[in-house]
């Protein structure tokens, strides 16, 4: 059984690795040969949700093995979460991702790669414990989540990054250069677009079955914070993502990667404003469906921004999702594709001299474009070469984890909460307006009238919207007993 001191001890030593290896006398290759780790040296890894992208997430953060993956966590492990199982066969297995935290002391650092509503209350209670947190994007379900991780981060000294790895991604310093350079001049608009949702949406919740829960999994823990119901099929492991009680929708499962890009670039802030309108789908005549307990088809959101420094003056982005997209721009050739590939995804930033044309942001070509109204063009690669997995966005995290709080790895960390806290707040604003943009009431003639299908104004500091009460409602989410953030 390990000594509690020595877990504090090797625990002190990782926080204060950068210092600690100064002391060294001899080379640590010279005494166990090139690649050599010492086991002191070692972070101990765990996996909340260790299927789907959570097995990538641990594989990564373990670098080839270098680390050591203590246990994993996931609520079926007869699914995808077998690979991590036949990856890291000497890890210790847990349901229930509180108790594998309460029991297994020793833990340094976890991956969060659960469906969005259990990312809050899973990374809270990590860090609660002093453990460092790699968690998926969208960083959190709600905007309250997200700034309350952001802030105990900093308090607790927590070493933080989320999962939207095309921050890491090299290409961006391309883009970058060309918005320091005012290679196109003052930007006002930021057009961003994605063929998501590409899983159900829209529709009416599918009716409860518990006779089709799958025999392995945790349905009560599944749920989590969400309020407690029959097992509903076709949420798990995937669909979740376009009802709110679980996921975020398009904008949650890649706004994140997409928005990421002129949010980075142009250092935007909180936005002051968002409105929206949403598809209406008809299987009635003149009487649209109304399902507010999930997100539509396919919605439009205008996002206002004050000026930065980088921007020079106030920003209107626009976000399209469900294969509706912007017109082609003029000065980019009608037979070239607009974002990536199929212009199905892309990022337009917009100025008076030109236009900067990107893919998504997660771990696709980028493919970073300039087209200048001169004629000028210039152009990233079309094939992206990566000398490690993702761009080394997980192993930069575990390095920062070992360099300790406030180390310069920890500072060159391209998504810690610092950045991806007000970025996911930004994403999730777009989510608030569409919730509000579905609420209605009785009016009196004794119709349903939507009453909030207005421009929302919002107040970043004090996460806040200013003129529709209502609206708030939206900032957070209301939680099961015991899963509270």
């Amino acid at each position: 059984m390990k000594n509690k001191k020595s877990t504090n001890s090797r625990r002190s030593f990782i926080k204060k690795g950068a210092i600690a290896s100064s002391i060294f006398i001899v080379p640590r290759h010279v005494l166990g040969g090139v690649g050599y780790v010492a086991p002191s040296d070692r972070l101990n890894l765990a996996a909340i949700g260790a299927g789907g992208k959570g097995s990538s997430d641990i594989f990564n953060a373990s670098v080839n093995g270098r680390e050591k993956v203590a246990a994993l966590c996931d609520v079926d492990f007869s699914g995808s979460a077998k690979r991590s199982v036949e990856n890291f066969p000497k890890a210790k297995l847990y349901a229930d991702f509180r108790r594998m935290l309460d029991k297994e002391k020793g833990i340094d650092a976890v991956t969060i790669s659960t469906p969005d509503h259990v990312h809050g209350p899973a990374a809270k209670y990590a860090m609660e414990r002093g453990v460092h947190v790699y968690v998926q994007k969208p960083m959190t379900h709600n905007i309250r989540e997200a700034r309350i991780l952001t802030e105990m981060a900093r308090e607790k000294k927590i070493v933080t990054q989320m999962g939207n790895q095309g921050g890491s991604n090299p290409l961006l310093n391309m883009v970058q250069k060309w918005i320091d350079t005012d290679a196109i001049g003052a930007i006002s608009k930021v057009q961003v677009w994605t063929n998501r949702p590409v899983w159900p949406q829209g529709g009416a919740m599918p009716a409860p079955d518990p006779s089709l829960k799958p025999k392995d999994l945790n349905w009560d823990l599944w749920l989590g914070p969400a309020e407690e119901k029959p097992f509903t099929p076709n949420l798990h492991p995937f669909n979740w993502r376009g009802w709110w009680d679980y996921g975020t929708g398009a904008l949650g499962d890649v706004g994140c990667h997409l928005i990421d890009i002129p949010f980075r670039t142009l250092g935007l802030k909180y936005p002051t404003a968002a409105e929206c309108s949403v598809a209406s789908v008809f299987t009635k005549m003149w009487n649209a469906d109304y399902h507010p307990e999930g997100c539509p088809a396919s919605s439009f959101i205008t996002l206002n921004f004050d000026a930065t420094a980088k921007s020079k003056s106030p920003i209107e982005m626009t976000w399209y999702d469900g294969g509706i997209r912007p017109a082609h721009p003029d000065i980019i050739p009608p037979n070239s594709d607009i974002g990536g590939p199929g212009s199905q995804n892309g990022v337009l930033i917009i100025g008076e001299k030109g236009i900067i044309s990107t893919n998504i942001n997660d771990s696709s070509p980028l493919t970073p474009k300039l087209y200048l109204n001169d004629g000028t063009t210039e152009f990233g690669p079309e094939v992206e070469e990566m000398s490690e997995p993702e761009y080394g966005h997980q192993r930069k995290w575990v390095d920062a984890c070992k360099a300790g709080f406030g180390s310069e790895e920890h500072k060159g960390l391209t998504s810690s909460f610092d950045y991806a806290g007000p970025m996911t707040e930004t994403v999730l604003m777009g989510n608030l307006a569409i919730r509000s943009y579905m609420l209605r009431r009785e009016n009196a003639k004794g119709d349903m009238e939507f009453y909030a299908r207005k421009k929302l104004l919002w107040d970043g500091e004090n996460t806040t919207i200013t003129n529709l009460e209502e609206a708030n409602q939206f900032v957070g989410r209301t939680y099961r007993e015991g899963w509270k953030v």
